[in-house]
């Protein structure tokens, strides 16, 4: 497959493989992969991942050698993909469920790492790696929450390579396929000033923007405009969208979007949120980070968004 023509991505997108969907139906192929010296195996334990620490911490990447014994045992494996670029091969890479295994155990394979959340660690590995173990963790917490059938309750088995379940129930057979749910963050503007919130459970002087997640028979437009005004009261109209960012807390795909402000009386919604105000673009850009007011993790898109609105970074 020809590498797709490079984008401005958030953290977590950019993921540097092909996903070989059309690969996962080849068994022949699949066992041989799996056996191959030459893959790279990303564990996932009780959802952290292994960081290699030095100067320039590092994702660690598993050998087939010294996970054998799990493999072979049956731990979850989902097929990540095979490296983008012709010319590196067909180093398959893999995520594998090790939860059931102790700590100490698996870093011994590795006396240099550590496990890490994926907040922490996306602020010191490379942005490529980051997102290879983002996407390691969430399709392992997937199969992690859905081993029996939603339909009939039955045990269910992964099949094409980690990438759909299937009901081993013969009279349901039904196929399930990874979640992802659909939520929309928004950057609400008057055009000089933006409308930020605060929830009680976020770290101590965080604002951010407003998100909520995709109601059945509603448009990512529809939920933009629902959500701001049931958070906070306000009106809006010119939704533009802006980016989109996987958000693997636990399963999420955010939809960001910039939005004018066009009516309505800010009246803060308390069961949602602790506090939501409005904030000039000139004492933003002057604001330094502490306890009374900080900004959201430079790794999110509601900072992205943030930012492109204080540079004047509009999308057209």
């Amino acid at each position: 497959m020809q590498p797709l023509a490079p984008r401005r991505g958030n953290v977590f997108s950019g993921v540097p493989l092909d996903r070989a969907a059309l690969l996962r139906k080849d068994e022949g192929w699949l066992a041989a992969r799996l056996g191959d010296p030459a893959s790279r195996f990303i564990p996932v334990w009780q959802q952290q991942n292994v960081v290699l620490n030095g100067a320039e911490p590092r994702a660690a990447f598993y050998s087939r050698t010294s996970l054998g014994e799990l493999i072979d045992g049956g731990a979850t494996t989902a097929l990540l993909g095979v490296p983008a670029e012709p010319h590196n091969g067909e180093a398959a890479h893999f995520a594998v469920d090790v939860s059931a295994i102790a700590e100490a155990e698996l870093l011994a394979h590795a006396p240099e790492a550590t496990l890490m959340d994926l907040r922490q660690l996306v602020q010191i590995v490379p942005a490529d790696e980051a997102a290879l173990l983002a996407y390691a963790r969430g399709i392992l917490y997937w199969h992690a929450r859905h081993r029996h059938c939603g339909v009939c309750g039955a045990v269910t088995a992964s099949i094409q390579a980690g990438h759909e379940r299937l009901c081993t129930d013969k009279a349901c057979a039904a196929v399930h396929f990874p979640r992802t749910d659909a939520a929309i963050i928004v950057l609400v503007h008057d055009g000089e000033h933006c409308l930020l919130s605060r929830q009680t459970i976020w770290p101590k002087g965080m604002h951010s923007t407003l998100a909520g997640f995709l109601e059945p028979g509603e448009s990512l437009e529809e939920a933009v405009a629902r959500e701001v005004f049931e958070e906070s009261g306000i009106v809006v109209a010119d939704v533009r969208y802006h980016s989109s960012q996987p958000w693997p807390f636990p399963s999420a795909l955010m939809v960001g979007f910039m939005a004018r402000a066009v009516g309505g009386t800010l009246t803060v919604n308390t069961d949602e949120l602790e506090s939501a105000d409005w904030y000039r673009r000139a004492d933003l850009q002057n604001r330094t980070d502490d306890d009374s007011f900080r900004m959201p993790g430079a790794y999110s898109i509601a900072r992205r968004l943030i930012e492109d609105w204080l540079d004047g970074r509009l999308p057209g």
